[in-house]
């Protein structure tokens, strides 16, 4: 599986219109190669990098297998709970320094088993 945003680069800065300084609206998002066997798929963002570990900005589980991609703003499938005690998308906002967003999308098949997993880094500093 490949997962890419037209937005920003793997490793690359993620643009500040989907952080907490501009307008925190998720990126765009495209993916492919979900394997055939696929049912559901599952789409997580945390900052490992985040003071007190792990932080999670957004998850949203059973995207059906057949979506390709997410638009700016946009969502698919049902959105959980983040580390802001909201559900949907929360932009980057680290405390000081750079840190790493991990875009990770994994394919899941009818028993909820992983049959593919696919991730993006971004990178910002207020």
């Amino acid at each position: 599986m490949n997962l890419t945003s037209p937005s920003f680069g793997d490793g690359q800065s993620i643009p500040a219109k989907y952080t907490c300084t501009g307008a925190n609206v998720s990126p765009p998002l495209e993916w492919k190669g979900v394997p055939a066997s696929a049912k559901w798929l599952a789409l997580t963002v945390d900052d490992p990098d985040a003071p007190g570990g792990h932080f999670t900005h957004w998850q949203v589980s059973q995207i059906p297998a057949t979506t390709t991609s997410i638009p700016e703003g946009g969502h698919a499938g049902v959105e959980g709970e983040n580390g802001f005690g909201k559900a949907g998308y929360g932009g980057p906002c680290p405390p000081s320094g750079e840190h790493r967003y991990v875009f990770t999308l994994t394919a899941l098949d009818e028993g909820g088993r992983e049959v593919g997993r696919a991730q993006l880094v971004g990178r910002y500093r207020k």
